[in-house]
């Protein structure tokens, strides 16, 4: 069974005796291969080989949670990296410019896994590659299984109701931002039939049927802002924007949402009030954007306790132990937290007085916002979170 430890903790030593001294290229071949293979037995979300003065470093990302699986010997470094890279379909004799590639999908997964993808960057002591590794999961299409509050799931549902606005979500790379776009253009599909849905993504993460997707490749001439230009001309009622990243982006989403379109997208912020300031400091102005937002959701995701090993305190809450089912961490799986903020008259006035964020968190709490740490709550009363591990995600010492 695989053991794994947190990055502040002492190195575990999986299979190290078997890797310390490999002759051959085919065993880095059989060494790379059984990470993978470990990884996705974990359900690892991502990889990391991380070069370091005296060897290369293994990571998984476990639910989350960076830990440390493996030290490989300094001698095997570049080989490992040069056997990602062509499994990834990159130049192997290029070591100093970054490259991202696409590592073929094995057979022997049954389309468990949908995608597995590479980045390789240059550092001081050797190249550092991640593979991101991406699962299908069927308990996660609808809205309803996604974990959402009840009160946000029903206001989610309004939404999808409308003919035009602007839903935005925010969130780290990695809080199940694609998962909710995906399950509300199911919704539209399922209970709103013969409307022209399509994506502009970069790239398609997860393939929906029924909907046009359409991807973005990196460096190509067909941009973000170009490709949905254009395909406000192909007469589309539902667009969903993989990502803002720039002005024209935002200016040709907020123009769209009001004319006629509902549009969902992802941007970058904490907070939901600092996304409404992140679009002012775009160029976006203020009547634009009070007119065209129709909601915000932040969300994150929480470690759930394992069932197993869970144990309740004198507080009357669960903590982690950890047990093999858990490879020892205390935790399996994970679950969503979110706050929602809808635009009213009073939060349209505060953005067309230009308010600063101090000032839209001060309105929000006053109108009894229920935010991250609150939604968290239900899920600590639950039992299925623990505290600690809601205060790590919330950023709260």
């Amino acid at each position: 069974m695989l053991k794994v430890q947190p990055n502040n903790m002492n190195v575990s030593h999986y299979k190290k005796s078997s890797y310390e001294h490999i002759p051959e290229s085919k065993d880095v071949v059989c060494l790379v291969d059984d990470l993978l293979k470990e990884a996705i037995l974990a359900r690892a979300s991502d990889i990391h080989f991380e070069p370091t003065e005296a060897g290369l470093l293994v990571k998984f990302r476990l639910d989350g949670v960076l830990s440390i699986v493996e030290s490989l010997p300094k001698a095997l470094s570049d080989n490992v990296i040069s056997r990602l890279k062509v499994l990834g379909g990159l130049l192997t004799y290029r070591n100093d410019v970054p490259q991202e590639g696409r590592i073929e999908l094995s057979p022997q997964w049954g389309g468990k896994v949908m995608d597995q993808r590479l980045a390789v960057f240059p550092t001081i002591h050797g190249q550092r590659a991640v593979v991101r590794l991406f699962y299908r999961d069927e308990q996660l299409t609808e809205l309803e299984q996604l974990g959402f509050s009840l009160q946000i799931c029903m206001a989610l549902k309004e939404i999808d109701a409308k003919n035009q606005g602007v839903l935005l979500l925010t969130g780290p790379a990695g809080s199940g931002k694609s998962t909710t776009l995906s399950a509300l253009l199911r919704h539209i599909l399922k209970y709103f039939p013969g409307k022209s849905i399509v994506t502009i993504e970069d790239p398609v993460e997860i393939r929906i049927d029924g909907v046009t997707q359409v991807q973005i490749t990196p460096h190509g001439q067909m941009t973000f802002p170009t490709a949905l230009k254009s395909l406000l001309r192909q007469d589309p009622e539902v667009l969903m924007i993989g990502e803002i990243r720039d002005a024209e982006t935002a200016r040709i989403v907020i123009e769209a949402g009001l004319t006629g379109h509902l549009l969902m997208s992802t941007m970058h912020s904490g907070t939901p009030a600092g996304a409404f300031l992140r679009l002012l400091e775009m160029g976006i102005e203020p009547y634009q954007v009070t007119s065209s937002i129709s909601a915000v959701l932040n969300q994150r995701l929480v470690r759930k306790l394992c069932e197993r090993c869970k144990k309740k305190t004198e507080a009357g809450e669960f903590e982690a132990v950890g047990c093999d089912e858990c490879l020892t961490t205390g935790y399996k799986g994970r679950v969503l937290i979110a706050e929602m903020v809808q635009l009213d008259s009073y939060l349209r006035k505060a953005i067309l007085n230009k308010a600063d964020l101090e000032e839209l968190e001060k309105l929000l709490m006053s109108k009894g916002h229920t935010n991250m740490l609150a939604d968290g709550e239900r899920l600590v009363n639950e039992g299925l979170t623990s505290r600690t591990e809601l205060k790590r995600v919330c950023g709260i010492v």
